[in-house]
């Protein structure tokens, strides 16, 4: 996520309303309620108008991220002028994600099944690696940030009953 896209979210997360509540505070006690409510109304609009322009800057910045990355990669479209081959290329690029995720899933029923039986420690650690990277590309980065504390804790006790060490 982009810094400026951060920052939207920041200020369309209620941090407008939160200003307007400070400022009220300091409203002198002579302002009449229709005073106070224009002076609110300013300040709603300016904080909108601001959120709106972070806004269109943050789509501006992955709006150019994505041109840059169609300039240098190409796209899907590109590789229609190429004939049969391009079509394979586009039907392999297309089956690439579910190819690993079914790849995935059978490794890991094959492990969990115990058909592989005992795998050598570097076996298992290259294991845990591609399910990490593969799972964390089709779930994404929280999933496996949630999940983490689960596999840490089943590895230290996979780990503390075959007599290993596990640091984290």
């Amino acid at each position: 996520m982009s810094t400026l896209t951060s920052i939207a979210n920041f200020l369309t997360g209620g941090f407008g309303e939160k200003i307007v509540e400070g400022i009220q505070a300091y409203f002198p006690p002579s302002l009449s309620d229709a005073e106070k409510a224009n002076i609110e109304l300013a300040l709603k609009q300016q904080i909108h108008a601001a959120t709106m322009d972070l806004q269109n800057a943050a789509q501006a910045e992955r709006q150019q991220f994505d041109d840059r990355v169609k300039q240098l990669e190409g796209t899907a479209s590109d590789l229609a002028r190429f004939g049969w081959l391009g079509s394979i290329i586009m039907f392999l690029r297309g089956c690439q994600r579910p190819v690993w995720g079914y790849l995935t899933l059978y490794m890991d029923l094959c492990w969990f099944s115990g058909k592989w039986g005992a795998l050598s420690s570097q076996q298992e650690s290259a294991f845990w690696i591609v399910n990490l990277l593969v799972l964390g590309f089709l779930f994404g980065e929280r999933a496996i940030k949630n999940l983490m504390p689960l596999i840490t804790e089943f590895m230290k006790q996979r780990s503390s009953s075959k007599g290993e060490t596990w640091n984290k």
